[in-house]
């Protein structure tokens, strides 16, 4: 098909769909048949043995209970049982789940025993952690379901896998998909929980399948495309960008169970991927590796997560021209993006994004001062947001779901500016300002800053007590290769770009920082841990401070 095919044009070579998940696959399965779907590892999977599969899981999945509205957990690696389980439970009108299969059996247990799974799917790997959380959550009662094996489809101590359960199904009637509704929930997913307990943000199967059509328009997706996935499926970008973008199109994925720097451009060549999802950790990794990992015949045409600091070097050395970027959140996906085609703005999340139907109302902007007024363009507010693909609300949480809201607008918590040509610039998380000489300071201003630096990897700025109240500055910071800095050559980077305010009072030198699930740096963790400042450079005679 060609390559410069109109998205709006790629959803009409399908039949249209009611906008649940059975319905779209049924959409696609029709014109796609035996074209490839889904490979993950060994396994191939084209779009008619996939549908049979789903089928053949949800009539299994019935028979033993489950039933709408139920919650099926899931914790592993990414497979193709992700995929397979999601639309499984979507014509059964049932919910996923899909859990950090590196959490500790605490972190499980609170969202095991907040979400009351009716079944668990654990990878071999974390079955004891799976099965310790479990009963953690359940208070040793013992009423929790067993977990069921899943993944590389190995079963062991008894337990049935998930392809044990497609044999099964395969000899049973499937269950009716046109029972499904567009706005029955289809996926819980629970933020990182960087602050508090994490939250379970629900979303409709209506909700996927308009965020996958939108994603076919941010980065003009074909059924030619091949979507390498490898950012987990307990993230909304893998799910609502990767997984309903690839529905969308009738397009096929390759899976990958996690992101490894050393492979990455083997598995690419290998798979045949042309487009791939990232954040940008990893492209700060992928541009820092030995080019001797680089396979020049890879067919990467598209890459969404790229950020200004490395798209240099995915465009004159890894040949990928096509770099994008935009701003979502597991409550809001998909909500900005640089167009495809366009020139990006430095430092900038681009402007609305839209559907391939210019007639579909798309989402709406307002950015707000404290005073609940907007602000003028170039002055920075928080982000208010209106879409037709904002979550359902938080599972069994009115309260926090009531107060993310102000007249329909959801508060996002980011302050931003927008420019007069209606282009949005990211500025800080409310969380994330440090309040200093009277000033308010974005701590992501100088993580972004300082990471610049051709031989920091890594730098996150934090709020340290000041001896006269209010702030000062501290700045941890991951080198290059092991390369050698000094504490004074950070602050002499920050003078020479930043205001006086900006230049941090404390510089620390760390082999790693703390990250999310999600990997965003955890400024929490680092915010507490009070070692910090006692290992920190003091610049403070450098500032006419007084030295702590």
């Amino acid at each position: 098909m060609p390559r410069d095919m109109r998205p709006l044009d790629v959803l009409r070579l399908y039949p249209e769909h009611d906008y649940t998940l059975p319905g779209a696959i049924a959409s696609r399965l029709s014109r796609r048949g035996d074209r490839p779907f889904l490979m993950f590892g060994e396994r191939r999977w084209s779009w008619r043995d996939f549908a049979d599969a789903a089928a053949s899981l949800a009539g299994a999945l019935g028979a033993r209970g489950i039933a709408a509205g139920d919650r099926v957990a899931i914790v592993e690696r990414n497979s193709d049982s992700h995929v397979v389980l999601v639309a499984a439970l979507a014509r059964l009108r049932a919910i996923m789940v899909p859990s950090n299969p590196d959490f500790g059996v605490d972190e499980l247990a609170y969202v095991l025993g907040h979400a009351e799974p009716k079944a668990v799917v654990a990878g071999r790997e974390v079955v004891g952690t799976v099965c310790q959380a479990l009963a953690k959550a359940d208070g040793g009662a013992g009423a929790r379901p067993a977990p069921i094996l899943a993944g590389n489809g190995e079963g062991g101590d008894g337990r049935v896998t998930l392809f044990d359960l497609i044999e099964e199904g395969a000899r049973a009637p499937a269950p009716d998909p046109a029972a499904a509704q567009p706005d029955d929930t289809l996926v819980i997913i629970y933020t990182s929980g960087t602050t508090g307990f994490p939250k379970g943000v629900m979303h409709s199967q209506r909700n996927f399948l308009l965020a996958g059509e939108a994603f076919v328009q941010r980065v003009h997706l074909t059924p030619d495309d091949r979507a390498m996935i490898l950012l987990p499926f307990y993230h909304m970008n893998a799910l609502f960008y990767s997984l309903a973008g690839t529905v969308a199109a009738g397009a096929s994925m390759v899976v990958v169970p996690r992101f490894s720097a050393s492979t990455f451009w083997q598995t690419a060549a290998d798979s045949g991927a042309t487009e791939v999802n990232i954040i940008e950790a990893v492209g700060t990794i992928l541009a820092a590796r030995p080019r001797s990992e680089y396979r020049a015949g890879h067919r990467l045409r598209a890459v969404y997560g790229v950020r200004e600091n490395v798209a240099e070097t995915f465009k004159s050395e890894f040949g990928i021209n096509d770099l994008l970027g935009g701003y979502g959140m597991t409550e809001i996906p998909g909500v900005t993006c640089n167009p495809l085609g366009v020139a990006r703005r430095a430092g900038s999340m681009g402007p609305v994004g839209r559907h391939p139907d210019p007639a579909r109302q798309w989402a709406r902007c307002r950015v707000v001062g404290e005073d609940g007024r907007d602000v003028a363009d170039n002055e920075v507010g928080e982000l208010w947001v209106q879409t037709p693909i904002v979550m359902q609300g938080y599972l069994r949480d009115p309260e926090q779901t009531r107060a993310a809201f102000e007249n329909g607008w959801f508060k996002t918590g980011d302050l931003v500016r927008r420019d007069e040509d209606g282009w949005f610039y990211f500025v800080s998380r409310r969380t994330d300002i440090i309040r200093r000489r009277g000033e308010n300071i974005a701590g992501a201003e100088l993580d972004r800053v300082i990471g610049a630096h051709p031989d920091v990897l890594e730098a996150a700025a934090i709020a340290v007590p000041a001896e006269l109240g209010e702030d000062e500055i501290l700045v941890a910071v991951v080198t290059r290769d092991g390369r050698e800095l000094a504490p004074r050559d950070i602050a002499a980077w920050c003078r020479e770009r930043l205001s006086p305010a900006k230049v941090p009072r404390f510089v620390v030198f760390l082999d790693a920082l703390p990250h999310t699930p999600t990997h965003k740096v955890a400024k929490n963790a680092l915010r507490g841990d009070a070692s910090l400042r006692e290992r920190a450079a003091d610049l403070a005679p450098a500032h006419g401070q007084p030295q702590s």
